[in-house]
């Protein structure tokens, strides 16, 4: 008896750990199949217009953090410079006074004055090898400026009023570039069939109410028929322009009101920044310069002026496929134009002949019926 419940206690423990191991097994695969799961939804959601925004906002703050951590030791550093300068020419001109008491005049200028053209040499030095601009060491490389200096770099606008100084700063410049500029082509191809489609909504919301209840005229729209019969409607050139002006417009004010610059300037800023030239001599925010201060809002004014750009990249990018759209349909209208009229002049030198209908088949001449055969069969 006690051999046989010792064999059967084996066969439940082995049948136990066999059931625990299939168990484990199964619970593996299927964390395993979580995984991949979690993963496939993550890629195809960061494939989506928002998730490719999402991603381009965090490229850019994760590389402002980046460039500011880098580039923040070098700005102390240039300021520091300037900085001695300035001290070591307030104490040779104390000297000099102390020494001389102010009894000997004419030394006195003529020391004083070698003196501050030393100084002044030294100073210009800076500026012009460092692009030394009279600010300190946070107000260069600060987040705002960063974020904007990341945006300058992967949208290729490349302002130019900011520039990595250090090694490593130029290293993360190219790293950062090669694999930003892919991300904002996706970026910019996404956003524009996003701000297409919403657009082209409301235009046609807005057409059908204007024309509700009026006959079909001829008219400046282009009505195209779709595969179901369905008309659709595309938008005009002139619509996308007219968006951009309002949008330029709206820059030109904003920014005129803040920085007190001139109309034209601040539309000057727009246009440019807009079309990706980025000449970079006004840039929001950027009070550098001697003799001039730095706004205390002027971080605020970056992140703006970074969202400004960001969505007029994506209207931008809306009007090029509104426009490709409208383009396509009238190449499509010409190309049959020119078929047909190639076809005609074919015509008439005698290239091509007119195609003739086939001839109708000719009637049975007085058919028998069917009685009379069978009598002449019978016959």
């Amino acid at each position: 008896m006690g051999v046989e419940r010792g064999r059967a206690s084996q066969r439940s423990h082995g049948v136990a750990s066999q059931r625990s191991y299939g168990t484990s097994s199964s619970s593996s695969h299927g964390s395993k199949a979580k995984c991949k799961n979690c993963c496939r939804k993550f890629v195809s959601f960061m494939c989506t217009q928002v998730g490719v925004g999402g991603l381009v906002v965090s490229y850019a703050i994760f590389g402002a953090f980046a460039f500011t951590a880098i580039e923040g030791k070098y700005g102390q550093w240039q300021s520091n410079r300037t900085s001695l300068i300035h001290n070591k020419t307030i104490r040779t001109l104390w000297n000099f006074t102390e020494r001389l008491n102010v009894l000997h005049k004419d030394q006195w200028y003529e020391d004083v004055n070698s003196t501050l053209l030393d100084f002044q040499k030294s100073i210009v030095e800076v500026v012009l090898d460092e692009d030394y601009d009279g600010r300190n060491h946070t107000e260069v490389w600060n987040f705002p400026a960063s974020l904007m200096f990341c945006l300058s770099v992967f949208s290729m606008i490349g302002y130019g009023h900011m520039t990595p100084r250090t090694e490593w700063g130029k290293i993360a410049t190219i790293i950062y570039a090669v694999f930003g500029i892919p991300l904002y082509i996706v970026y910019f191809m996404n956003m524009g069939r996003v701000f297409a489609k919403s657009f082209k909504f409301l235009y046609r919301l807005m057409y059908r109410c204007l024309n509700h209840g009026r006959a079909s005229k001829p008219g400046p729209v282009e009505i195209e028929v779709g595969e179901e019969g369905e008309e659709a409607i595309i938008v005009p050139s002139t619509a996308c322009i007219w968006v951009m002006i309002f949008y330029m417009i709206t820059g030109t004010i904003m920014f005129a009101e803040w920085e007190q610059w001139s109309y034209l300037d601040s539309c000057y800023f727009s246009f440019t920044s807009l079309a990706k030239i980025g000449i970079g001599d006004f840039v929001p925010g950027f009070g550098g310069g001697f003799g001039k201060a730095v706004s205390h809002d002027s971080k605020t004014k970056l992140i703006i002026n970074f969202m400004y750009l960001l969505i007029g990249m994506g209207l931008i990018a809306m009007c090029y496929t509104l426009m490709k759209e409208e383009i396509m349909l009238k190449l499509r209208s010409l190309e049959q134009d020119i078929k047909e009229k190639l076809y005609i002049c074919g015509l008439k030198l005698g290239l091509y002949e007119e195609e003739q209908p086939y001839p109708e088949p000719r009637p049975p001449m007085h058919p028998r019926p069917r009685s009379v055969r069978k009598s002449v069969r019978r016959r």
